[in-house]
């Protein structure tokens, strides 16, 4: 989720366990807790552009991990200021870890991929429930967190804490009335997926992307689920088949295990980039949810070096055609 929604539900969380005198401290060590485990994208590397993705949700998103990330931000903020105003290091290492500890859990509500359980396992769990961005998630946390900042009354913050949880909730409603339309199309078509999952279009939990897997392509389509049902067919691609598709490369090479690496973090959803052939997508996320047009890619090279790393893109299609498909699909 975005960093504003990261913070406000800590604080949420830690206002909601604090005294009236406690409050707008402990909201603050909350939402500064909250949003550290995002610091984790200054792990880069310029030599190895994936490095990102492997780091990126993985240790300082464990659950494990909660107590020591959250120590570490009470040392911080229980010098900087707490400490200023009467609290002792226990308490602000309580507030930091409550509002730590829902970053995770929320990151793991998007359809991104969150390593829950590192180190005990690499698995990126993603619920598919609400989208990063969702303004009817997190404008009501907002107002309710300030307005219980200003008024120095907890049960703002509660307030606020159920409202994403009733919000998380009724967005897996919706998820499964999605992946249900996308059986049916599957069925219309005489299809049988070897999965099939949702998510939910930008910003919103009205309009889902359902896409699923045969044995040899992937369908995308869009599903619009409000008071009635509303279908868009879309696209497909065939799925990635490396020693067809590449047949030059050397299977022992780093672009080889780097093909390997966003597979992993794709979850296995990968496909030759039907505009440029030395390109592979990550077909799950795109502008325009019937639509097979990649958010991000990595390129391969035919010349490279055997240790030579992919290179990575990003493709930011905002185009006011796109646009005007999507807001069409949302509110017609």
């Amino acid at each position: 989720m975005d960093p504003l929604t990261q913070g406000v539900l800590g604080a949420s969380l830690s206002q909601s366990m604090s005294k009236k005198q406690n409050l707008v401290i402990a909201g603050v060590l909350g939402l500064l807790a909250a949003m550290t485990p995002d610091l984790d994208v200054l792990i880069q590397s310029q030599s190895d552009p994936l490095l990102f993705l492997e780091y990126h949700r993985q240790f300082t998103h464990s659950l494990l991990f909660i107590p020591i990330g959250s120590f570490i931000c009470a040392l911080v903020l229980y010098q900087l200021f707490a400490k200023k105003h009467g609290f002792t290091f226990k308490q602000s290492w309580f507030y930091c870890a409550l509002g730590y500890s829902t970053h995770a859990l929320l990151d793991a509500c998007t359809s991104y991929g969150t390593q829950l359980f590192w180190p005990l396992t690499n698995e990126r769990y993603a619920w598919k429930t609400v989208s990063i961005i969702d303004p009817l998630f997190t404008l009501p946390i907002l107002i309710l967190v300030v307005l219980g900042t200003w008024k120095r009354n907890p049960w703002f913050a509660r307030f606020a804490f159920v409202w994403a949880l009733t919000y998380t909730t009724l967005g897996m409603i919706q998820k499964e009335r999605a992946e249900t339309v996308g059986w049916q199309l599957a069925k219309e078509r005489q299809h049988e997926p070897i999965q099939l999952e949702a998510k939910p279009s930008f910003a919103n939990i009205l309009l889902w992307k359902v896409i699923y897997e045969t044995k040899e392509r992937f369908y995308v389509d869009a599903v619009k689920v409000g008071i009635s049902v509303k279908k868009y067919p879309g696209e497909s691609i065939a799925k990635l088949d490396v020693n067809q598709d590449f047949p030059w490369l050397d299977q022992n090479s780093q672009q080889a295990r780097d093909i390997e690496r966003f597979r992993l973090f794709s979850n296995g959803f990968l496909a030759q980039d039907p505009s440029n052939q030395l390109s592979i997508i990550d077909v799950r996320f795109s502008t325009v949810p019937n639509q097979i047009n990649a958010l991000w890619s990595i390129k391969l090279s035919p010349t490279a070096s055997v240790d030579a790393h992919v290179e990575y893109t990003v493709h930011r299609d905002d185009s006011p055609e796109n646009r005007h498909v999507f807001l069409n699909m949302l509110f017609e």
